[in-house]
């Protein structure tokens, strides 16, 4: 009985064994993937030459892992340095949700009270006065998803040289691209409003509260912790700022002035990174939202800061500074695109899997533009990120009603001035959309009939309650979590 015994424990051992062996073979054959493949298919640099662009810097992560990063072209077209993994771009509008992160991180901490009103944090300026918020003072979390209702979309670069306004004169209307302070347009909490105006309060009540320049709060709570080298909210006339950096270029690929801008507003629009940092940060964002292998932000701000606080008129959906209004191969995404005059980027990552990319480019939108679709359209082709999805909830859909979708519409999806068709293939009915076939790349976006009545489309991230009226299709309601969102529609002939 012994011997049984020893010999059934030295078979479990051998096969305890093999197994180990074979985990950590498929983990070597997994880190040995070849990701060059990527250089051929994205066909970068013959882009940067026929749309006259400088440069353009990317990084591709694949579970969890950057894959791959490349960079193409150059610095200053005046120069012809070439662009390399530590040199910096103006991140633009990717400053918002570090801004945004940086806040949740502080009331972690117990440091502010996000669903306070902002205006009892500020001391170098207050809230204008206006007949939308004399019973509803706009919160913290308004202004960081934009629901609070402010004007001043965003702004204009300075240069060296240039006066270079406060914060104070930026949010009362004394710069070049407004003449008038800021103010209210709708009651805080009811709608949605791109405002970079209400991250310039936001930023001016973090400086107000802590008495510290909002770069410097974010280089403490985030860019160190993360050890993110190239990444500072500093400005080009501010001692400390990098020296490998990429100058911005106007539609001809001529340096804009001194080719580096000035942001003031630096919690809008204000940070400089690489592809690199980004996608470093975008992964322990991932790490955060599974609870595993994160190091600085919390599994609690990871969920709280992407999670969808925004859906009336939000093109879709807004969380925290991330934008979650598509759908890519069956994930859940958050996204934040920069634009600036001469420079953009974007980010990319997926909610589960740690899959994503990064890009900054250094040109102008028309040079850009094209480079940067082609590129986000061909990383989601080849990577192969297909998530499965179960089909035991859908029906078809019957004759009567394809027959009353089936039409020309003002847009449901985005509410953007253009129209979404229906349209039947194949027995199967689509919805196209330019949005949807500018950053996908296609336009066979299914619709599909879900067994509780409701719709989706494939990709699409919201579910869809559709109303008619005398048989025609009047109304779609957009439904996202415990959110809803009512669209009036008007049929074309």
């Amino acid at each position: 009985m012994k011997t049984t015994i020893n010999f059934l424990i030295l078979i479990v051992t051998i096969l305890n064994c093999q197994i180990s062996n074979c985990q950590t073979s498929k983990k070597v054959l997994s880190k040995q993937k070849d990701y060059s493949f990527l250089t051929d298919s994205l066909n970068i640099n013959p882009q940067l030459e026929k749309y006259k662009l400088a440069g353009f810097s990317l990084v591709v992560f694949e579970n969890y892992e950057i894959v791959y990063s490349n960079q193409f072209g150059v610095k200053s077209i005046d120069s012809k340095e070439k662009i390399d993994k530590n040199t910096a771009f103006s991140t633009a509008s990717i400053s918002k949700p570090i801004t945004a992160l940086l806040c949740f991180m502080l009331e972690e901490k117990g440091l502010l009270n996000l669903d306070a009103p902002i205006d009892g944090y500020l001391k170098r300026w207050h809230l204008p006065k206006s007949k939308f918020t004399e019973n509803n003072s706009p919160t913290w979390r308004q202004f960081l998803n934009h629901t609070a209702g402010t004007t001043q979309g965003g702004f204009a670069d300075y240069y060296e040289g240039d006066t270079i306004p406060t914060i104070k004169q930026s949010l009362l209307g004394q710069i070049p691209r407004y003449d008038k302070e800021i103010e209210f347009t709708f009651t805080p909490g009811t709608s949605w409003e791109y405002s970079g105006g209400g991250y310039v309060i936001v930023q001016m009540a973090l400086e107000d509260t802590f008495n510290k320049p909002i770069g410097e709060l974010a280089a403490t709570y985030i860019f160190s912790p993360l050890g993110l080298k190239n990444t500072t909210m500093i400005q080009p006339n501010e001692k400390g700022f990098p020296t490998n950096v990429a100058l911005v270029h106007d539609e001809n690929e001529k340096v804009i002035r001194t080719g580096l801008p000035i942001t003031p507003q630096v919690g809008a629009s204000g940070m400089w990174s690489t592809p690199t940092d980004l996608a470093k940060f975008a992964i322990e964002m991932q790490n955060a939202l599974r609870n595993k292998n994160n190091k600085v932000i919390s599994h609690n701000v990871a969920k709280k800061v992407t999670e969808v606080t925004a859906l009336k008129n939000a093109v879709g959906g807004w969380s925290y500074g991330w934008q979650k209004s598509f759908g890519y191969n069956n994930y859940d995404w958050f996204v934040c695109n920069g634009s600036n005059t001469g420079v953009g980027g974007s980010i990319f990552a997926t909610m589960t899997d740690g899959n994503g990319f990064t890009f900054l480019t250094n040109g102008e939108k028309k040079n850009r533009f094209p480079v940067m679709g082609q590129t986000q359209k061909k990383i989601l082709t080849v990577m192969d990120w297909n998530k499965e999805t179960s089909k035991e909830d859908t029906q078809e859909i019957p004759l009567s009603l394809k027959e009353k979708l089936i039409g020309t519409y003002d847009d449901f999806l985005y509410q953007q001035k253009m129209e979404t068709k229906i349209i039947e293939k194949n027995n199967r009915l689509y919805v196209e959309s330019a949005l949807l076939e500018h950053f996908k790349g296609r336009n066979d976006n299914e619709l599909v009939y879900l067994k509780n009545g409701l719709f989706k489309i494939i990709d699409y991230p919201n579910l869809l309650k559709l109303d008619f009226n005398d048989g025609k299709l009047s109304a779609v309601t957009l439904i996202r979590d415990d959110m809803t969102s009512k669209i009036e529609l008007i049929k074309e002939k």
